[in-house]
C-alpha cells in the first residue's frame, strides 16, 4: 500500500524506493536542492525541444556486426566466417552489397518504411578490447580516461526546463543507474519492474539510519532539505509512473521478453506525458565466444522484435515523431571466427538508428576486409560523430559542451530541423 510523504514524516516510517538505491537520488537531491527561507526548490534551465524523447539501447558484451550487417556479396566474408557466415541467400538485401541477418525482418519493415539508419564501421581510436574498458570510452564519450561521468549525465546539466517533468530520465529492467547517465545532478529513476516501483518499507536498519540522520533537523536545514526533497521526487514519480501505467491502453501485442517488457513500461511513461528525455534499456549476452551461429540470433530476434512493436506503439498514440532510438555495444567482433563456435573481440561495428525523424538509409564508410587491423575491422566513423548529431540536431545541445572542445561533425541522418 502507498502511504503519502506527509503521513511518513508524521509516522516516522521510512521509505525507500525499490527501483534505486538511495544514495543517487541523494546525490541528486544535495545538487539540485536551493535553501532559502526554509523553502526549496529544483532548479533546470529550458528545453528547445521538450517534447523529444531519446531512447537508448545497449546491446552489452560486444554484438557481431559482421553477422548483423552482413557483406553478403563480398566472397571474403565466406572465407574468414566458414559455418558462422550467413548463406547470402538468406540475407535481407538492403542495397545490393549488405544486407540484415535473417531474425531482423521487423528491422526490415522499418528499412522499407525509411525509418532506420544503420553507420557503419562505428568505432574509436585506439580500441579497447576490454569489456569495462571499452564500455566506459562509450559511455564517457571519452578514450583518454579523463572523464567520470556519463555523456548523458552531463546532457542532463546542460539541460534546462524540467521542473514539470516526473521522469525526466528512465532506465528500465535494471538495478543501478546506466554509466552514460550517470553525473552528480543527473535526474535518472531506475525501474526493474512496474509493480516494484513503488515506495515500500525498508528494512529496520535502514530506517533507523535515515531518521537518525533527519532526527533533530528542521526542513530549514541541509539535512532536512535533503530528505524531504528526496522523499518528494520519489513519491511523485513513483505515483506519476503508476498512474501512467494504469492509464496506458496499448493495442499492440509486445513480446514475452524481458526488452520487449521494458520497453512496455518506457512507452507507458512517454505516452502518459512523464517527461521523459532520455530513455534506457540494456539486453545483455553478446559476448559470443562460442555457440554464435544459436546465440547471436535470439538475441538479434528479441531486438527487433522489442523495437518495432516499441514503435507501432508510439505510432498508434503519434508520439512516434517525438523518439529516437540509438542502439551501442561496445565493440564488434574479429573477423575470423574461433575454434569454439564464435567470435573474439574486435573493434568496429555498426550502429541503429530508427523511428519517424530519421532520415533511413546507410551512412558511413564500410570496412573493408581487405585492409583488416590484426584481424579487425578498423572504424570508419568515430562514434562521437552519431553522439554530436543526436546533442544538436535531436536534443538540441551543445555538443561541445557535453563532449569535450574536439569538434565531431553530425552526421546528415536526421530529419529535423
Amino acid at each position: 500500500m502507498l502511504i503519502s510523504r506527509r503521513n511518513f514524516l508524521k509516522s516516522s516510517a521510512v521509505l525507500v524506493p525499490t527501483f534505486a538505491s538511495l544514495p543517487l537520488v541523494f546525490r541528486r537531491a544535495v545538487a539540485s536542492s536551493i535553501v532559502e527561507s526554509g523553502t526549496h526548490t529544483t532548479a533546470y534551465p529550458t528545453s528547445p525541444y521538450p517534447d523529444r524523447t531519446l531512447v537508448v539501447l545497449q546491446m552489452a558484451g560486444g554484438n557481431d556486426g559482421l553477422n548483423t550487417v552482413i557483406p553478403f556479396t563480398d566472397s571474403r566474408y565466406y572465407d574468414h566466417r566458414s559455418y558462422l557466415a550467413v548463406p547470402g541467400e538468406d540475407v535481407l538485401d538492403l542495397d545490393g552489397e549488405v544486407g540484415l541477418h535473417p531474425v531482423l525482418d521487423k528491422m526490415k519493415l522499418l528499412w522499407d518504411e525509411g525509418l532506420l539508419a544503420i553507420v557503419q564501421g562505428v568505432g574509436y581510436p585506439n580500441q579497447s578490447y576490454s569489456h569495462f574498458e571499452s564500455m566506459h570510452v562509450w559511455q564517457t564519450a571519452d578514450n583518454d580516461g579523463n572523464l567520470n561521468e556519463g555523456w548523458l549525465g552531463r546532457y542532463f546539466r546542460e539541460l534546462e526546463g524540467m521542473e514539470g517533468s516526473a521522469l525526466p530520465g528512465l532506465a528500465v529492467g535494471r538495478r543501478t543507474t546506466p554509466y552514460e547517465c550517470s553525473a552528480v545532478d543527473a535526474p535518472m529513476s531506475v525501474v526493474q519492474s512496474i509493480n516494484r516501483y513503488r515506495l515500500a518499507g525498508s528494512n529496520k536498519q535502514r530506517s533507523e539510519a535515515l531518521m537518525k540522520l533527519y532526527g533533530g533537523s528542521s526542513l530549514t536545514t541541509p539535512y532536512g532539505v535533503l530528505l524531504d526533497n528526496t522523499l518528494e521526487s520519489v513519491y511523485k514519480s513513483s505515483e506519476a509512473l503508476q498512474n501512467a501505467n494504469k492509464n496506458y491502453k496499448s493495442q499492440i501485442e509486445y513480446p514475452d521478453t524481458s526488452l520487449g517488457k521494458s520497453l512496455k513500461v518506457l512507452s507507458a511513461a512517454i505516452i502518459g506525458g512523464l517527461g521523459v528525455k532520455v530513455g534506457h534499456v540494456t539486453i545483455g549476452g553478446f559476448d559470443t565466444h562460442s555457440d554464435q551461429i544459436v546465440e547471436q540470433p535470439d538475441l538479434l530476434r528479441e531486438v527487433s522484435e522489442a523495437l518495432y512493436a516499441f514503435y507501432q506503439d508510439l505510432k498508434a498514440a503519434n508520439k512516434d515523431q517525438d523518439v529516437l532510438v540509438m542502439t551501442w555495444s561496445e565493440f564488434g567482433r574479429r573477423v575470423k571466427s574461433n575454434g569454439s563456435g564464435g567470435t573474439d573481440h574486435g573493434a568496429a561495428a555498426p550502429m541503429f538508428l530508427l523511428g519517424s525523424p530519421v532520415v533511413g538509409g546507410i551512412y558511413g564508410e564500410r570496412p573493408d576486409l581487405r585492409n583488416l587491423d590484426k584481424d579487425n575491422l578498423r572504424f570508419t566513423t568515430d562514434f562521437r560523430a552519431v553522439y554530436s548529431t543526436i546533442l544538436e540536431q535531436w536534443l538540441g545541445a551543445s555538443s561541445e559542451a557535453v563532449l569535450g572542445s574536439e569538434r565531431f561533425d553530425p552526421i546528415p541522418l536526421l530529419a529535423v530541423s
